[in-house]
């Protein structure tokens, strides 16, 4: 690698990096807004919440890669042909490809980055993020009960505590429970603790009552006990079977999931033989964006008048293709027969940017040639 590829290399992997994690930021300080529930009602903690949305990252990597790696490609070698630098590097005899190597090696690395992150990061990270979720929002031992306030652990069950204790104790407990529209009841005790079981969380509660209101009546009852357990995953939620999402799946698995799962409906499958195509396929945007960059700035005269109209035309082919993708995917969806094109749609800019660069350079050469003699 001589000193040129090196110099060009270095600016392009600080840039993406630099890019990357921007891009990064933005994504997920806007998919955090979400879990600002799980923080007011939840009572979820700050470093929980930092390692929940941190398991997303590898979801967002796989999106901004592409976009970074392509947006850094266009800057850099927009300074350099601003700066001269290509000219002078042109002019002492470097080929085309050499003035595109050091981009070409930084997508590649991408390439190769984007597997690791499409076949083994993502769905291992999502599945723990998903079953992180799904034992918030369900398992109410980790709920974090409010002191002062009416707390909502779930639909129809609100609970209020008075004081908590330093060892977990609540004080001055009221449960009221309207989950049956015509038979709700209130319990009320001077102490208790929420536990966790084998049958789901549960609020012990010692020396209080338990009030309802018979509708046919409106007569009062009032139950006075001693020591009562009041359990929170009556409504049925424990015993749900979390769905898992196709990226949440291996690739393995995708592609055996109608062995796995014989009920599954044709549109469903669809969706999961769509994504296990992607995993394979997704990645190679990287060098298609590349190269789709490279050959509108460096197969040029290299003129400051044209430049904005090549970086326009270079944004506006990246774009169409994101645009065709997202189209695509839901279409090969419904109709599987055309998944070919997933692979057609990733590969042809592969294909169009070497073929290109290399008739480029011919040209110029034959050019040079008969410009000599």
């Amino acid at each position: 690698m001589n000193c040129f590829t090196k110099y060009i290399l270095r600016q392009l992997f600080i840039g993406m990096v630099i890019v990357t994690i921007s891009l990064t930021c933005i994504i997920w300080l806007s998919q955090s807004l979400r879990f600002i529930e799980m923080i007011v009602n939840r009572g979820l903690s700050a470093g929980m919440f930092a390692y929940l949305t941190a398991l997303l990252l590898p979801n967002f990597l796989v999106i901004v890669l592409p976009i970074a790696l392509f947006l850094v490609i266009i800057f850099i070698y927009s300074k350099l042909i601003t700066d001269r630098e290509l000219v002078v590097m042109r002019a002492a005899g470097l080929s085309q490809f050499a003035l595109a190597k050091p981009a070409l090696i930084l997508a590649l690395a991408v390439v190769g980055f984007s597997y690791l992150l499409n076949l083994y990061l993502v769905p291992q990270s999502y599945t723990k993020f998903r079953t992180m979720q799904w034992d918030i929002r369900y398992n109410y031992a980790h709920i974090l009960l409010r002191e002062g306030a009416f707390n909502q652990v779930a639909k129809g069950i609100t609970v209020y505590v008075r004081q908590r204790t330093k060892d977990g104790q609540l004080l001055g407990i009221l449960v009221h429970d309207h989950r049956k529209k015509d038979s709700p009841f209130t319990l009320m005790a001077t102490k208790g603790a929420m536990v966790d079981t084998d049958e789901g969380a549960r609020v012990i509660m010692f020396d209080g009552n338990r009030q309802s209101v018979d509708r046919k009546t409106n007569k009062m009852s009032i139950l006075y006990f001693d020591y009562y357990a009041f359990d929170l995953t009556s409504t049925g939620a424990s015993t749900m079977t979390r769905y898992r999402e196709p990226r949440e799946r291996s690739i393995d698995e995708l592609f055996n999931i109608r062995t796995l799962s014989p009920e599954m409906n044709n549109k469903e499958y669809g969706k999961f033989i769509v994504e296990g195509h992607k995993r394979i396929v997704s990645p190679l945007t990287s060098l298609g964006f590349a190269l789709i960059g490279l050959c509108c700035l460096i197969a040029s005269s290299f003129s400051r008048r044209t430049q904005t109209r090549q970086v326009s035309l270079a944004i506006s082919i990246m774009v169409t293709l994101q645009g065709v993708a997202v189209g695509l995917e839901n279409l090969v969806a419904k109709q599987l027969e055309l998944i070919p094109l997933l692979y057609i749609l990733n590969i042809a800019p592969i294909l169009l940017g070497f073929l290109f660069m290399l008739l480029w350079h011919s040209s110029r050469r034959n050019w040079l040639d008969t410009s000599s003699a």
